[in-house]
């Protein structure tokens, strides 16, 4: 273990000996399976912001022309307890989402709906979803 100093002067192995059980204490903590995550954000969220991540990379960043008709709006701070991020008309930001793409609370399972999903891009946007939410951040090929 780094970081922690041991000396051989007098009354020091009762020091050293807490300071290393307090380490070891911390450590543990650390690689708990616990299910509140170190940064204090939910499992919902930390799943969402890799997600939106991802899509935001593969449809829009890269310039995919299967997307240049949308715009994707975050809503990854909602109050709600469901972070999401919508995909609306490019020249209409106001309009009604065509996709929305959720998680609720403490799982990570990531939730899709909308009408984009029953057109000829469904199948990629669920492929895409499912494959960014499950933690590979790759982009697929265009549709």
């Amino acid at each position: 273990m780094t970081g922690i100093a041991f000396s051989s002067g007098s009354g020091s192995k009762p020091r050293s000996a807490i300071l290393f059980a307090a380490a070891a204490v911390a450590l543990s903590a650390c690689q708990s399976g616990s299910q509140t995550p170190p940064s204090g954000k939910s499992a919902a969220l930390l799943a969402m912001e890799e997600v939106a991540i991802a899509a935001h990379k593969c449809w829009f960043a890269s310039k995919d022309p299967a997307f240049t008709p949308y715009r994707m709006a975050n809503e990854l701070n909602s109050f709600s307890g469901r972070p999401r991020f919508l995909l609306v008309p490019a020249k209409n930001y106001e309009a009604k989402p065509l996709l929305v793409v959720q998680a609720e609370g403490s799982s990570r399972r990531v939730e899709t709906f909308g009408p984009l999903l029953d057109g000829s891009l469904g199948p990629r946007i669920s492929a895409d979803i499912e494959r960014w939410a499950s933690g590979n951040s790759a982009c697929a090929g265009s549709a």
